[in-house]
């Protein structure tokens, strides 16, 4: 029986973390997106003010997973959340309980935490995905679009 360990990530996992980030990116049809290094993760993720937190995920000691995360707010609840950046298994460990155990530790984190959600978006056409989140009682939140500002927009709003 295959064994799944979650550890907390240490700047040591910088370039396992992009190497996940990369297949990932690649899995999704977005590698050409992926600009991040190595240094970069070590000093956003493990430098003086770390932005996110990461999850690594191992089975039978060889790292196969990651979640990387950080806290959200909702006005609404008046309480913290966890917003889940990216989940990713490679896909050898998939179907193996990889998946889940990220899940259920970083649920862990939320209640630990007292926060009083974990969300996260996912592309609409990675159908295991979705199969995989309503299995966990996740609820779509077909009302909402996600929004964002980047590159030369991001940077003529804040002219």
């Amino acid at each position: 029986m295959s064994s799944i360990e979650i550890r907390s990530a240490v700047a040591s996992d910088a370039a396992t973390i992009l190497s996940f980030i990369r297949e990932l990116a690649e899995y999704e049809r977005l590698a050409h997106e992926v600009v991040a290094t190595e240094d970069a993760i070590a000093s956003t993720l493990f430098g003086e003010a770390p932005t996110a937190e990461v999850l690594i995920a191992t089975l039978d000691g060889a790292p196969v997973g990651f979640a990387l995360f950080f806290r959200s707010y909702s006005t609404f609840l008046g309480k913290a959340g966890l917003y889940l950046e990216d989940l990713f298994v490679q896909p050898a460990a998939r179907k193996r309980g990889v998946g889940l155990a990220l899940m259920r530790r970083m649920a862990q984190i939320c209640v630990q935490r007292g926060y009083g959600r974990l969300e996260w978006s996912v592309l609409d056409w990675n159908a295991p995905a979705l199969r995989f989140y309503e299995s966990l009682g996740a609820k779509p939140q077909s009302e909402w679009t996600v929004q964002r500002l980047t590159g030369d927009a991001l940077t003529r709003l804040a002219r």
